[in-house]
């Protein structure tokens, strides 16, 4: 009994699929999804014994079933699926070398974004309690999420973020996305996060973390109960921030974001 031939192609072959495996249980982490996949792999193996035994009446329904099945997937996976690949095109990054040789302009944050009106607005609006949502764009487009919104493209000041979030202001709902030195929108929808978060968690806390999960974006909330600052970043939300480490903490996050960019700029070169 010989050894079966295992070739280079073969290892490719293995990384790829581990790759993949490993993607997918990132993004389907902390939802329902690997509950149901487990469902269906279940029907699948019943379905493949039945077909082995040549049960034909049994075979031919379970046969139809996993046809229909597979449309039910793509409905009752929607958010799943959708998630899954915005976590891919996240990613972008690792690409950046294919955006150079196709020409293809890659809007990167601008390093001099100054963060005192952001840091000043957020202390006053912790302090009265006035609830916030403000997104400060990296590399990674938001053009989905700008467009969902309402244009500003107004100079970032503390006074503009106080007045947009001020209570009952007609832009209070929603996210602000801030690029550079511009605040770009106002009133943004963001997606909602799929993880299974702990209850006191709010709409903007899951919102953020949605975001920060199909993003590079920094996300900075105010909770609109407690005036507490929270900032998430990479599917990680970290609470309760000191207004005066809040400054530290975002270039702390936009350090992570330029060493992954560098890294991903020097692969092709390896």
């Amino acid at each position: 009994m010989g050894f079966i031939p295992f070739t280079f192609i073969d290892l490719i072959d293995i990384i790829l699929v581990s790759s993949l495996l490993l993607v997918f249980y990132r993004a389907m982490k902390g939802t329902s999804a690997p509950f149901i996949m487990i469902g269906v792999f279940v029907i699948y193996l019943v379905w493949i014994l039945v077909t082995t035994f040549n049960l034909v009446l049994f075979s031919t329904i379970l046969g139809q079933l996993i046809s229909v099945g597979v449309l039910a997937i793509l409905i009752i996976f929607q958010p799943e699926i959708r998630h899954f690949l915005q976590v891919i095109g996240r990613q972008q990054g690792r690409f950046e070398w294919l955006s150079k040789i196709f020409n293809i302009r890659n809007r990167k944050h601008q390093d001099n974004i100054d963060l005192q009106p952001i840091v000043e607005a957020c202390m006053e609006m912790s302090t009265e309690k006035v609830g916030a949502l403000i997104i400060i764009k990296q590399s990674n487009d938001l053009g989905v999420v700008v467009e969902s919104g309402i244009a500003v493209d107004a100079k970032l000041s503390s006074a503009l973020l106080g007045n947009i979030f001020f209570k009952n202001a007609p832009l209070h709902d929603g996210g602000v996305v801030i690029s550079g030195d511009r605040v770009v929108a106002a009133k943004c929808v963001l997606p909602s996060t799929q993880q299974e978060v702990p209850k006191s968690y709010g709409m903007r806390h899951r919102a953020a973390l949605g975001m920060s999960e199909v993003s590079d974006a920094i996300i900075v909330v105010v909770s609109e109960e407690t005036g507490g600052i929270s900032v998430a970043h990479d599917s990680v939300i970290r609470r309760n921030i000191e207004p005066e480490r809040l400054a530290t903490t975002i270039r702390r996050m936009m350090r992570i974001n330029d060493r992954r960019r560098d890294e991903a700029e020097e692969e092709p070169k390896r």
